[in-house]
């Protein structure tokens, strides 16, 4: 059975695209079979992985717009994941996909297709709460968020939950919030910390352990198209994505818990 995990956050800098490509190489690691899409127009991670964005001829803004069979366009990378790029065509396809009936089942649809080929599928959702991320979150079994420890990066949190409650209550029953991955973290600040404890007790999420530290090396990865993973392997950095990517294993797991508290806390803030 394929695990989807829409990994999303509208704000920008909060090492998202980071996150889904360390993510990807750490399950690959694991002996897990991982799709990694990119939703993004900016296509970071399609260009972080090695890809330049405009040497593509096709990317998934024809998979989601025109029907293209996602495994024309699927590229497998250095890091042993397999990624559905994007290029900055994809811009459009908010507005091609506006006036389109089921436009929130795009993703789904590409997922389904693949029928099972990966044990994994990771979807780079576009800083914004538009049409792309709303039909990632409706083909996901769950969002994971990360979210930079610092005191404005969680004023759109409950913006995000307040999608999900939407997109739980009219597209996707079974989504679940898996909780908020610290990412940027500097655990010698009280600050950090603090940021920390007031989301999990604002939102009722869970924190996904370990926090991801703060490192030059993280900046250096995409410069070699590669995930940190192989950059800089045994960096505390690529240690706490190994380890992340393990409890995240282990909460797939687990039976659906879409009743539950990390579930229903969601839609709660105004």
């Amino acid at each position: 059975m394929t695990t989807t995990l829409a990994i999303a956050n509208q704000k920008g800098g909060v090492a998202k695209t980071t996150t889904v490509a360390s993510l990807g190489a750490a399950l690959a690691e694991l002996g897990h079979s991982v799709l990694l899409v990119d939703l993004d127009p900016q296509a970071c991670l399609t260009f972080s992985l090695g890809i330049d964005p405009e040497d593509l001829e096709v990317s998934v803004h024809q998979v989601l717009t025109r029907g293209t069979d996602p495994t024309e366009v699927i590229l497998t990378t250095e890091d042993g994941v397999d990624l559905l790029p994007a290029t900055i065509e994809l811009a459009r396809a908010e507005a091609d996909l506006l006036t389109r009936t089921g436009r929130e089942h795009v993703v789904k649809g590409v997922v389904e297709d693949l029928d099972g080929a990966y044990d994994w599928v990771l979807l780079d959702c576009p800083p914004s709460l538009g049409v792309l991320t709303v039909a990632a979150l409706t083909a996901a079994n769950g969002v994971l968020v990360p979210l930079q420890c610092e005191t404005l990066s969680h004023r759109g949190v409950g913006q995000l939950l307040d999608t999900v409650h939407d997109v739980r209550r009219y597209t996707n029953k079974r989504l679940e919030v898996w909780g908020v991955l610290p990412t940027l973290y500097d655990g010698r600040t009280n600050h950090s910390r603090t940021v920390l404890e007031t989301i999990a007790a604002t939102y009722s999420l869970d924190v996904v352990e370990p926090p991801i530290p703060k490192t030059i090396k993280f900046a250096e990865a995409p410069a070699a198209g590669r995930s940190i993973l192989a950059t800089s392997r045994s960096s505390k950095g690529a240690q706490a994505y190994r380890e992340v990517a393990a409890n995240l294993v282990e909460r797939a797991a687990r039976p659906s818990r879409t009743r539950g508290k990390a579930a229903t806390g969601a839609g709660d803030q105004g």
